[in-house]
C-alpha cells in the first residue's frame, strides 16, 4: 500500500493569500503543510528575495525586473492584497518563519529561477542562506530541512556538487528530463512532474523509484488529482491549498507518510 503524500504549500497558501507572503506561508503552517515552496531571484545588490516572475508587475503595485532592482526599491512596493499589505518577502525571513515554527517541522523546497542574468550566483547565495541558518550540511537527505529545486539541470548539478548531502528536484516535462537521462546525470534526488504530466505518464513514478530517486509533482489542487498522486506513491505533492488537500487525504485509510 502507497502511503499518503506529503503536502507541500505552493508560494505559501496562495489559494488564500497574497503569494510569496509571509501571511501566505503563516497560513499554510497553521492548516499543517508538511513543507513550503518558494521561489527565489537575486537582486541587483544580491538580496535573495521570493518572487516567482522575472517581474514584480503582476503581484505588486509597482513595475520592473527584479535583477535590475535593488531590495530598498523593491521593498516601496506592496506585493498583498488591500486587505493583506505585504512587503517584498527576503528568503532568510522565510527560512526564520519555518525553522522557528514550533508547532509541526517543515521542510523548505526553494526553486531557483532559471535563466537569469546572474547565472549560477542564485544558487551560490541560496546555499549560503541555508549555511548561515545551519541546514546547508544535513547529515543526510532524509534529514534535511531544504530540498532545492530548477527546471535548469545545470543548477541541481551545481547544487549537488557543493551540497551533496541536500536533497535536489529536476522540474520538468520534456522526457530527457524526467524520463531519467538528465536526473541521472546531475545527481537529482528526485523528479519534479506537472500533474498534466503525470496524469498522461503515470509509470513515470515507478520508473524514478526504480532509478532511486522520489516524485515532487505540481500543482495538485483537485482532490481527484490528490487520490492519484497518492495511488501513484507520489512523496510530496505542491498545492495551493494545503489544508483542503490535507483534509482530502485524511479521508483516505492510507496512513500518512512520517
Amino acid at each position: 500500500m502507497s502511503l499518503a503524500p506529503l503536502v507541500v504549500a505552493h508560494r505559501g497558501a496562495s489559494g488564500m493569500r497574497p503569494e510569496h507572503t509571509l501571511v501566505a506561508y503563516e497560513q499554510a503552517l497553521r492548516e499543517g503543510a508538511d513543507g513550503v515552496e518558494c521561489d527565489v531571484r537575486l537582486t541587483r545588490d544580491g538580496r535573495v528575495v521570493c518572487v516567482h516572475d522575472r517581474r514584480i508587475d503582476r503581484t505588486s503595485s509597482g513595475s520592473g525586473i527584479v535583477s535590475t532592482l535593488t531590495y530598498e526599491a523593491m521593498a516601496g512596493h506592496d506585493y498583498g492584497t488591500v486587505d493583506d499589505p505585504a512587503e517584498v518577502l527576503l528568503f532568510s525571513d522565510l527560512l526564520d518563519l519555518v525553522l522557528q515554527w514550533k508547532a509541526k517541522p517543515a521542510r523548505i523546497f526553494v526553486e531557483t529561477k532559471h535563466p537569469v542574468r546572474y547565472g549560477g550566483l542564485i544558487e551560490n547565495a541560496v546555499l549560503a542562506e541555508l549555511h548561515r541558518f545551519g541546514i546547508g550540511r544535513p547529515p543526510s537527505a532524509s534529514m534535511s530541512r531544504a530540498v532545492v529545486m530548477s527546471f535548469a539541470p545545470t543548477a541541481v548539478w551545481r547544487v549537488r556538487r557543493a551540497a551533496p548531502m541536500l536533497p535536489t528536484v529536476l522540474l520538468g516535462n520534456a522526457s530527457r528530463y524526467i524520463g531519467g537521462g538528465a536526473a541521472t546525470t546531475v545527481g537529482a534526488t528526485a523528479i519534479g512532474p506537472s500533474i498534466r504530466t503525470l496524469r498522461d505518464r503515470p509509470a513515470l513514478v515507478d520508473r524514478a523509484a526504480a532509478a532511486g530517486r522520489a516524485t515532487y509533482c505540481w500543482t495538485v489542487n483537485t482532490a481527484e488529482d490528490a487520490h492519484l498522486c497518492q495511488d501513484l506513491g507520489v512523496r510530496w505533492i505542491a498545492t495551493d491549498h494545503p489544508g483542503q488537500v490535507l483534509a482530502w487525504l485524511d479521508e483516505s485509510p492510507v496512513p500518512r507518510r512520517g
